[in-house]
């Protein structure tokens, strides 16, 4: 697995989809059949949320779609962290560092710290350990860049 690259163009999303993208960022609600009940609440069927869901997913205007868990409230640790990596050596580091379990997303920056990973462990105490491993067997530095306050930044997307 690669590093993500930017985005090269905008999608075009249509009316369903930006509703639907707009509506789950506010969560599922907790009822026996959430699909159905957001479907409702956009004015579309259940299948037809689920299959636009699906072709997102295909088409790669998605390439997640799940929950989001808060490791640190969970009594797990995350830290978002960066590397230099030189460009010939790029796509060997890329891989190596997508091997540990405790890597969630890697994406290339341009920037001179060009790979970006977010880590995520069951014990907050195992962030440094991992970082450690990943610079062992890298041969690179990591740089440890821990949250020190939380943001939530909606993305709404408008007609």
């Amino acid at each position: 697995m690669s590093a993500i690259a930017e985005p090269q163009t905008v999608p075009t999303l249509s009316d369903t989809e930006r509703a639907i993208l707009n509506r789950l960022q506010d969560g599922l609600p907790l009822v026996p059949h959430p699909y159905a009940t957001i479907a409702e609440e956009l004015g579309i069927g259940e299948d037809s949320l689920l299959s636009h869901l699906q072709a997102m997913l295909e088409s790669g205007l998605l390439t997640r779609f799940g929950p989001m868990f808060h490791a640190g409230e969970m009594g797990g640790g995350l830290t978002l962290a960066a590397m230099a990596i030189p460009e010939e050596a790029f796509e060997t580091v890329t891989e190596q560092v997508n091997s540990f379990p405790e890597v969630a997303h890697n994406y290339r920056r341009e920037h001179d710290l060009n790979m970006w990973f977010v880590l995520a462990t069951e014990q907050a105490d195992a962030i440094h350990s991992v970082i450690s491993r990943i610079e062992s067997q890298t041969g690179y530095g990591v740089y440890n860049m821990p949250k020190e306050e939380e943001f939530h930044v909606n993305l709404r997307f408008y007609v």
